[in-house]
């Protein structure tokens, strides 16, 4: 098909290719007037679009960079429209329509489509008003204006919200195409009332941006890196063939033999790197992070707008009033004012399907984000290649927390299997299951309960043994070696991935400030100048000496342009309401887990006048179960609105740039989330059964609820029963069927609302979509926090009371196991594919994993003292015990009570409900006896014991922290052969240089040479005339 065939709307065919010349969009270049331009400007893609041809609105910004950095264009930055297949040919989207410039990234705005009673010509001249703001600029008439574009027909209702964003995304893309990117603009898409513009970074912007933000890029220069030699090559090649089977295939995650030295790219030194392939030279993550950063610094200022004639007065002033607050920024601010939708760089390709073209993103999809891999490793260097340095070191810091949970699986099966094995040699468990004993214990309630027997609680004795052995010590001091090795182990990764991604000289330069910061400051700055306007209106004039007034209106103007910052005194009311906020929060926290407390006190007292035995003999288990999981859902349903308001606590803050954003709004939810998920555990463990009183003068709740004390074996069996549901719910409910139910539900409510809003033509619905369409269909990438922040409330259930529970990390390593592949699915299908950020470690994190590893300690060790029976057993066994064994410790832990001392109205109902008249209970407390000169009053073993107990507590909190920071000490941050690896790069690149520099003196030395040479002749015969400057003998004449 010709072109003269196609023909342009307004033009005759033998005109259409001057047209195509001269159809720059922004006016740039464009011949003044005429229609040529408009028609140009307009031009439509035959095949794609399902509107007839006067109705077609494709808008091509077809720009070339600023002349000063030397970008000259070309003929093919046109929209090629005679390709049979342009959307074939542009690769669905991730090519412009000439199928040569790659999009690197896309900008997405609504915009309301014209009506189909609207003409071509109508679409003109909206066109025409999106270039006059940069047009306008120029001083000269805007081309195609001349003619009377749809003069004859009724003027539209005009919305002046939609014109403004309009105005102001015509001069923001003006913007960015001064500062040299391409723009190709797409509106006849399938999604209704959506437009894209896709953006392209030529390779001069490409080479300026990278030399600004000092990339390093790989050179020319290769260099072997040093091999093991001996045994460890013999270790390592015997490793690499056994573990051949769990490596994913791919080519980045081969070992490694050679490297490129790597050097901050410079323009002035383009000759140092490979340049063979330039499409290839910078990848996708590379270009995108590029154009994000030019995104960020292009700032939109200059908005011009037009309200009409007498009409919109107070609209005209909220616009402007608006614009001039938040107009200054850029892509941050146009996307919270609405005027872009979103921003994102494109995936590589579609993951699956027939005759999908080979990606990274296919190939991550196939080696990473299935579960049929998950025996694998993780590519990580093409996870970092894809999605960029941040998000690679968290998939990597992932895996090895999930490595390092394997031998803390294996140590707690061995410590639950001893306390299995030993059961039955339990003596104290043992005892109480005894018959014979014969054990009457007082009652666990006023009026309602009766009397029981010791020997009924047998079951939940022997089950605490399981978790109550000598064995937990020996793993809470392990635990926290592990988690100090932990950290120790992942430092030296971190250094190896540095130095992998040349990373190594990596430091974070100041982010951009925030566009809510630069608001609040711009306001300050208004206000201040508004206040100094006052004060010199009310202030009397000073005729006589004018000289001395003008120095004064000089120098106030310099101090209203000195740089305004937010101060403590303008962010006090935000800190205020954070500290209230976070105090009503944990108050709020606490006020439940003492209404689950009354809920546990109140119902066991119900269920003890049930007429049912079985419902009787099984309240305790039925009354935590049931807590436990009012527990699950109530944490679940706060987390949710902690986060919420934690974001809005930072928000109301301003913090200036995105990394205090971020820091501050994680360390809000860590507190947070904190509190909501370990207050239930923390009760069970440090507070429930404490401050019961006795029989006789019992601890009331509001006068009303009596304390509820521990079982005879002790608390820490259901310290483990809350623990472990509470740590396997969260997992399961709130880790994963939310990660995987939550994004499909919100990706099908968007599918039902766009196919709801597009067209109902069937051309239109099977035309296959775009790639930049099919992106915008996704959910937005919203950061790693929520990621990172599940891996750490986890990290505490692994750590802090690993006393209580050792089967914790065989939990924690199964449910990460389907984590890693879960988060990579997610990554790769669910979401919009993230700006690539750089980063060296994984930040804040690291001082919570160190907080969380500290506290572990003292925690253990309280648990170990005051929740389980260690330190009574060893109390008795080396003070009390008359045989050097532990026959008799349970009667030794139980004090007397005499029935007549009960209090009125508080003696059980049925007193004979055994079926013998009961005269003195036992209850687990050290207590003088009833027949004792001071009777109830607390005896010398209770003091005995809490010495021990906190003796134990400084001596294993001392002893492991001496311990952990010793392994600290011993293992280096940095691998040997990495530090030998970084000096020699740093050796080479400084050889490198020198054999440059030197070259470059022979080549001096040799043009001076031939200079002298050429000089001589002259110095041996001077006599003769000198050569006239036209002479080729003359030096630097005509050659």
């Amino acid at each position: 098909m010709l072109e003269g065939d196609i023909g342009l709307e307004g033009l005759p065919p033998k005109e259409a290719p001057a047209a195509e010349a001269a159809g720059a969009v922004d006016g740039e270049g464009a011949p003044p007037g005429g229609p040529g331009a408009q028609a140009a400007a307009m031009r439509v893609n035959e095949k794609y679009s399902t509107l007839p041809a006067a109705d077609r609105s494709v808008h091509i910004i077809n720009i070339c960079a600023i002349e000063d950095i030397g970008y000259l264009p070309s003929e093919g930055t046109l929209l090629n429209s005679l390709s049979v297949d342009p959307d074939a040919k542009c690769k669905y989207g991730l090519y412009f329509r000439d199928g040569a410039r790659k999009a690197d990234y896309v900008l997405v705005y609504h915009h309301k489509r014209a009506s189909g009673s609207r003409t071509l010509a109508r679409r003109v001249q909206h066109s025409d008003a999106g270039l006059a703001a940069r047009s306008a600029r120029q001083d000269r008439p805007l081309p195609g204006k001349a003619g009377p574009v749809g003069a004859g027909e009724p003027e539209p209702p005009l919305d002046y919200h939609e014109d403004d964003k309009r105005f102001r995304r015509e001069e923001y893309e003006g913007n960015l195409a001064e500062a040299g990117l391409e723009l190709e603009r797409d509106e006849d898409t399938k999604i209704h009332g959506v437009g894209f513009v896709k953006i392209h970074a030529p390779w001069n912007v490409l080479c300026r941006e990278a030399e600004f933000l000092k990339l390093k890029m790989p050179t020319k220069k290769l260099y072997h890196i040093n091999e093991t030699r001996g045994l460890l090559k013999k270790i390592n090649s015997v490793l690499q063939k056994i573990t051949d089977p769990i490596q994913p295939k791919v080519a980045e995650h081969r070992p490694q033999t050679t490297k490129r030295l790597s050097y901050p790219f410079s323009r002035e030194k383009q000759h140092l790197f490979d340049l063979s392939d330039k499409d290839s030279f910078f990848d996708s993550k590379t270009r995108s992070t590029i154009v994000y950063e030019i995104l960020k610094r292009t700032t939109c200022t200059k908005a011009k707008y037009s309200m009409g004639q007498g009409e919109g007065r107070k609209k005209e002033s909220a616009l402007l009033s608006k614009r001039r607050k938040c107009g200054k920024y850029g892509i941050t601010s146009l996307l919270a004012n609405g005027v872009y939708s979103a921003a994102y760089p494109l995936h590589d390709g579609d993951y699956e399907g027939e005759n999908v073209e080979f990606n990274d993103r296919k190939l991550l999809y196939e080696e990473w984000a299935s579960y049929g891999v998950f025996y694998k490793y993780q590519p990580i260097d093409l996870v970092r290649k894809y999605f960029g340095e941040k998000i690679g070191l968290y998939f990597a810091w992932l895996g090895v927390y999930t490595q390092m949970l394997i031998p803390a699986s294996v140590v707690g099966i061995i410590v639950f299997l001893y306390g299995w094995a030993t059961v039955d040699e339990n003596i104290p468990s043992m005892e109480m299951c005894d018959q014979r004993h014969n054990i009457t214990m007082c009652p666990l309630c006023d009026k309602t309960c009766s009397y029981w027997k010791m020997s009924s609680a047998c079951a939940t004795a022997r089950a605490s043994h399981l978790f109550d052995n000598p064995a937990t010590v020996f793993f809470s001091v392990f635990m926290a070696l592990w988690a100090a090795t932990f950290m120790e182990h992942w430092k030296r990764k971190q250094m190896r991935l540095n130095y992998r991604w040349d990373l190594t000289g990596f430091e974070e330069e100041e982010d951009h400030p925030r566009a809510e910061y630069e608001a609040r400051v711009l306001e300050k700055s208004l206000r201040k100048e508004s206040k100094n306007k006052e004060k010199r209106r009310h202030l009397p004039e000073e005729p006589t000496n004018k000289w001395r007034q003008r120095v004064k209106t000089a120098m106030a103007g310099v101090k209203l342009t000195d740089k305004v910052k937010l101060t403590w005194q303008d962010r006090f009311p935000a800190y205020f309401t954070n500290l209230v906020s976070i105090i009503f929060m944990i108050t709020v926290t606490f006020a439940i887990v003492l209404g689950v407390i009354i809920y546990r006190i109140s119902t066991a007292a119900a269920l003890a006048v049930n007429s049912s035995p079985s419902v009787r003999s099984n309240i305790r288990v039925t009354v935590t179960a049931t807590a436990v999981i009012i527990n699950l859902v109530v944490i679940i349903l706060l987390d949710e609105v902690y986060g919420c308001i934690a974001r809005w606590l930072t928000k109301i803050e301003v913090p200036k740039t995105e990394k205090s954003f971020e820091e501050r709004l994680i360390f809000k939810a860590f507190l947070l989330k904190f509190v909501n998920s370990y207050t239930p555990i923390f009760y069970v463990a440090f507070f429930k059964g404490r401050f019961v009183g006795r029989p006789g003068d019992y601890v009331y709740i509001f006068h009303s609820f009596r304390m509820e004390e521990c079982a005879p074996g002790g608390c820490l069996m259901e310290l483990c029963i809350q623990l472990s549901i509470i740590m396997l719910g969260k997992q399961l409910i709130q880790n994963n069927l939310f990660e995987i139910g939550i994004p499909k539900m919100k990706k099908f409510i968007r599918y039902l609302r766009l196919k709801h809003q597009s067209p109902s033509d069937h051309d239109e619905y099977v035309k296959k979509k775009q790639r930049y369409e099919v992106d915008y269909t996704l959910e937005p990438f919203a950061g790693l926090t929520p990621e990172y922040m599940e891996m750490i409330i986890q990290f505490g259930f692994v750590t802090l009371f690993v006393a209580s529970f050792p089967l914790a990390p065989l939990f924690a390593l199964l449910n990460n196991i389907i984590e890693i592949r879960l988060d990579a699915k997610k990554f790769i299908t669910e979401l919009r594919r993230p700006v690539a950020v750089r980063a060296k470690d994984i930040g804040i994190w690291y001082n919570i994993l160190r907080g969380v590893g500290k506290l572990a300690v003292i925690i253990n060790a309280f648990v170990i003292s005051f929740t389980s029976d260690f330190i009574p057993r060893l109390v008795y066994l080396y003070m009390y015990s008359e045989n050097g064994t532990m026959h008799g410790f349970v009667n030794h832990t139980l004090s007397s009570f005499n029935v007549s001392d009960f209090q009125n109205g508080t003696a059980p109902n049925d007193p004979l409900d055994l079926g013998y008249e009961v005269q003195i209970c036992r209850y687990k407390d050290y207590r003088e006896p009833p027949w004792s000169e001071h009777k109830y009053d607390i005896s010398k073993d209770f003091w005995a014991v809490l010495a021990a107990r906190l003796a134990f507590v400084i001596v294993f909190q001392n002893l492991v922290m001496f311990m952990s920071d010793f392994v600290d000490w011993v293992i280096p941050d940095i691998p040997k052969d990495i530090s030998q690896q970084m000096h020699k790069e740093k050796v080479l690149m400084v050889e490198l240089f020198m054999r440059e520099e030197q070259g470059k003196q022979q080549l001096l030395d040799t043009w001076m040479e031939k200079d002298r040479k050429k000089a001589e002749p002259f110095n041996n015969h001077s006599p003769t005339p000198p050569a006239p400057p036209d002479s080729p003998d003359f030096p630097g004449g005509a050659l």
